[in-house]
């Protein structure tokens, strides 16, 4: 293995575990599909804007679906691994383009990631306690998702100007 792809591999890691506790440590249940309202969306908008598609799928749906398993909300674990590895994907898709670079369109990428994520945790819970419980936590998830917007914001405006991260990000 390449030392580059080593080191890649373990940012990839890191990430995940950042996720996970970014994810696990601001949590507020929700009550009527028994989920939760976390901050951890922000650093996936981090791990995708500066790892890339790939970092962006694995350490957003691995280190998301892994704080549900450790905080006992294991039942969501699987709709978790997809939406939040969906939700690093589609951001690390919109910004491969160099014009998505501006602050304005990135900010409006991580909504579109952030309503993917609403989306996807409606429809989960549809399915598992029917639609007028998941309606109900709808609010929660866009509070989620708006928090999340502005720390990851935040975030990935701060570090993406060193350059040592800059060198980090790989379509």
């Amino acid at each position: 293995m390449r030392e580059k792809d080593f080191k890649r591999l373990v940012y990839i890691a890191l990430m995940t575990a950042l996720i996970t506790v970014g994810t696990m440590v601001i949590q507020i249940p929700t009550p009527y599909t028994k989920g939760y309202v976390n901050i951890g969306d922000s650093f996936i908008f981090l791990s995708a804007s500066i790892l890339g598609p790939f970092a962006g799928f694995i350490s957003g749906g691995v280190g998301s679906a892994l704080a549900d398993l450790l905080s006992g909300y294991v039942v969501w674990a699987p709709w978790t691994f997809v939406i939040k590895g969906v939700e690093g994907l589609i951001v690390a898709l919109l910004l491969k383009k160099r014009s998505a670079k501006k602050s304005f369109v990135r900010i409006a990428v991580f909504i579109l990631a952030a309503i993917w994520m609403v989306l996807g945790y409606y429809i989960g819970g549809a399915v598992m306690y029917g639609f007028k419980a998941a309606l109900a936590d709808v609010p929660g998830n866009i509070i989620q998702g708006i928090g999340s917007v502005i720390i990851g914001s935040i975030l990935v405006e701060s570090l993406s100007r060193i350059k040592y991260f800059k060198d980090l990000k790989q379509g």
